[in-house]
């Protein structure tokens, strides 16, 4: 049965899609039915809970095409997990003995939302999931379906989640500025801290583009600009092992031959064997409601700088964070096509009441589909075995490392 009513949320970190994800939806469902209702929780699953939303009115509908010019999300983001009951009465989403989920679904039930559109990472789909199935098991005829952002890339089983693509182009164009620094002290170690948690595809490819981009640049090598200054010679992400002292030591050699050496590092390199440390030290390790350690607490880029400043000599260390500059961009064109496609299967999905999370599905010859809630998971690694990866490698002059298991 055709929806009357509709809702739509945007939840878990910013990407470069969220309010072109938002405004595209208002479009599609204005252009196919413009009788059906939407409203806009605001802030997430927080908005949902407190029954804080906005509605889509005819102005809105006529200038949804704007958001697609802006980054960030206009109805707002939070992280809420709506089974950690203890952390949503903490925060005052819930009252004492109120289940997070039943308060969710008796206001969807109050707006008389008949279908829910979530705009998220793996833990506002799992969430989604979580409430979809607590709906079906409480025989409320509503249908969830899932929109997959993240810059990280790690979600299983869909091959591009929106806004990937636009983050490694932002990183890019932040580090093209970032490695000029290399002028400002001799032996300079540029340490670029990309994001990716349990994944190191956004580091990787924000490293393949930065390096085609300059590979098309002129150079002055006898006045001192030369390329070997601008190149990327280290890149560490968690699927791959590290040897300190022998990157230290081919490091070492650059920065002799050089004077400078740039490191490309994923936020969660290393991860595992600084929290180690700390608790070895007795240090407490903090971690959100989702249960993940707070990488600004562990602080990944500071470690390896360390690591390899000593080791290598350096007179001066620069880490450079491009991780809020890239997600808080708006969608480049490749997005806004990718974006394009999956919105406009979500609307014919909730058209006919098909619930999922959107994308093109890796165990299913990469078709684009409601990809069940139960198959939705987070923390897909990179495959090092791609070979623009290992050309990446080659011309940075990186030995490769080996395979280490990471994950959600």
């Amino acid at each position: 049965m055709k929806p009357k009513k509709v809702a739509i949320l945007t939840a878990g970190g910013l990407a470069p899609c969220l309010n072109s994800a938002v405004g595209g939806l208002i479009e599609r469902y204005t252009e196919i039915d413009p009788s059906i209702e939407i409203i806009c929780y605001r802030s997430g699953y927080k908005g949902l809970l407190q029954g804080n939303s906005i509605e889509v009115t005819d102005v809105i509908r006529e200038d949804a095409s704007i958001l697609h010019q802006f980054g960030g999300s206009a109805i707002g983001n939070s992280r809420v997990k709506l089974t950690n009951v203890k952390d949503c009465v903490k925060r005052g989403l819930v009252k004492e003995g109120q289940n997070p989920q039943q308060v969710a679904a008796d206001q969807l039930i109050k707006d008389k939302v008949d279908v829910l559109h979530t705009i998220g990472g793996d833990d506002t789909n799992t969430a989604a999931a979580d409430l979809a199935k607590f709906l079906k098991e409480n025989n409320y005829d509503l249908t969830v379906i899932g929109l997959p952002k993240t810059i990280d890339n790690d979600v299983f089983p869909i091959k591009q989640s929106l806004g990937a693509w636009t983050a490694a182009e932002e990183g890019s164009i932040f580090f093209q500025n970032a490695v000029n620094e290399h002028n400002a002290n001799p032996r300079m170690l540029i340490v670029h801290e990309v994001m990716g948690r349990n994944c190191g595809w956004l580091t990787a490819a924000t490293a393949r583009i930065y390096m085609d981009t300059i590979n098309d640049f002129d150079f002055v090598p006898e006045i001192g600009l030369a390329k070997e200054r601008f190149d990327v010679h280290g890149l560490y992400i968690p699927e791959m092992s590290i040897d300190l002292d022998a990157e230290a030591a081919r490091l070492k050699a650059i920065m002799d031959d050089h004077d400078g050496v740039n490191i490309f590092v994923s936020e969660g390199a290393g991860v595992s064997d600084i929290v180690k440390k700390m608790e070895a030290e007795g240090q407490e390790v903090p971690r959100d409601a989702f249960g993940h350690v707070k990488l600004d607490a562990v602080n990944p880029g500071k470690y390896f700088a360390e690591q390899f400043a000593k080791k290598m000599g350096a007179e001066k260390v620069l880490v450079q964070k491009s991780g809020y500059y890239a997600r808080a961009a708006a969608a480049n064109d490749d997005d806004l096509r990718l974006i394009k496609s999956c919105v406009d299967l979500a609307v014919e999905c909730a058209l006919r009441r098909e619930g999922g999370v959107i994308g093109h599905d890796e165990d299913n010859q990469n078709i684009l589909r409601a990809i069940e809630f139960e198959r939705i998971k987070g923390g897909k690694p990179f495959d090092t075995d791609l070979e623009w990866f290992d050309e990446l490698l080659a011309e940075i002059g990186q030995p490769k490392g080996n395979r280490v298991e990471v994950g959600h």
